[in-house]
């Protein structure tokens, strides 16, 4: 079992001994934290009282929500959008998504923010339940898919890692599933071939990516002297033939292939779209074991934070991918709740 975020923080390990974050440069001249769950700046307390407390502050956010005049509400966005720049971005009535930067920055937490991200009113977004939600659920997908491996791992020594991260962007939760793996069994990594695929349109998520892979592998870094690249493929999920190719393509070297796909297929895309990706996924056969993904819950707090943006988003929680699941051939391994989301593991059938 991967430890949580939680057990880790007071380990004393070289790159946790320093609470100020690793750097990495994005696109647009900016540099960022790099996000490692395992450093008290970012984990996030998943004890039950912890979590109670959490839902205590969402519901009580949600009735205000219920209760308030709507000139209020009109008010408050005004006023929010004025003085946030990263409310500014997600309240966006033509966006249809969130760009992955943007989501990237929310993930910070109001300890982690950095300019241009600075003013008071971005720490009270980073703070808000459904941004703490978004940390939750990076964290719960890296622990999803580090747990998923170890099996796999532990019994072929030798055999390469391939991470499959569909709509990725900068594939934090690929990248913090190995630094979980390297903190709780290191040996399961070592001396083996790690590659990361980011399947995804946009360019600016995976080259922050591949600058973060970059600080991570430094010495005294968490995942200094591994063996890992990094590889961007410019991938529209209603067409997998490039998916089915790359799939193929690894088979010779008898991999094992993992895939994820954190704030991005099964909530952004259709039944068709998602159907389609599972199958190209089983195509690899036993060489793959499971996909980790997050779906948006259908539920009237997630309802309410997101029906002020023009998401188009599927609301299909852990009962909606179970059902999905079940028409491409997989079953549900494990389930982890945030509260907008349900971070769901999926294996395909024997």
């Amino acid at each position: 079992m991967i430890a949580s975020p939680n057990a880790l923080a007071g380990v004393s390990l070289a790159h946790e001994g320093m609470l100020h974050p690793l750097m990495a440069d994005a696109p647009g001249g900016r540099r960022l934290p790099v996000i490692d769950v395992s450093n008290p700046v970012f984990s996030i307390d998943e004890s039950a009282g912890a979590m109670a407390d959490l839902r205590r502050r969402a519901d009580q956010l949600l009735a205000q929500q219920k209760t308030a005049p709507k000139f209020i509400i009109r008010a408050f966005m005004w006023f929010a959008a004025r003085q946030s720049l990263l409310f500014r971005a997600f309240s966006r009535p033509e966006a249809a998504y969130l760009d992955s930067l943007t989501t990237y920055a929310l993930k910070l937490g109001p300890e982690g923010l950095v300019p241009p991200y600075t003013s008071w009113f971005d720490r009270y977004v980073a703070g808000l339940p459904p941004v703490v939600s978004l940390r939750l659920r990076l964290q719960q997908m890296a622990r999803l898919i580090a747990e998923g491996l170890t099996p796999a791992l532990a019994v072929d020594s030798t055999a390469p890692l391939h991470l499959i991260n569909i709509g990725g962007g900068p594939a934090y939760d690929s990248l913090n599933a190995l630094i979980l793996l390297r903190h709780d069994a290191p040996k399961l990594l070592k001396n083996r071939a790690i590659r990361i695929h980011i399947l995804d349109p946009d360019a600016n998520g995976p080259a922050f990516a591949a600058a973060s892979l970059a600080v991570l592998m430094e010495p005294d870094a968490p995942l200094a002297g591994l063996d890992i690249a990094m590889e961007h493929m410019v991938y529209d999920w209603r067409q997998t033939a490039p998916l089915t190719e790359l799939l193929a393509k690894l088979a010779d070297d008898k991999p094992i292939i993992a895939a994820s796909s954190e704030g991005a297929l099964f909530e952004y895309g259709d039944d068709q779209a998602v159907l389609d990706n599972l199958a190209a996924l089983r195509s690899a056969g036993t060489h793959f074991h499971f996909i980790a993904g997050s779906f948006t819950r259908n539920d009237a707090f997630s309802r309410s934070n997101l029906s002020f943006a023009n998401y188009r988003l599927f609301p299909r929680g852990a009962d909606g991918a179970a059902n999905l699941g079940a028409g491409a051939g997989f079953e549900v391994d494990s389930v982890a709740e945030a509260l907008l989301s349900d971070q769901v593991r999926l294996k395909p059938l024997a």
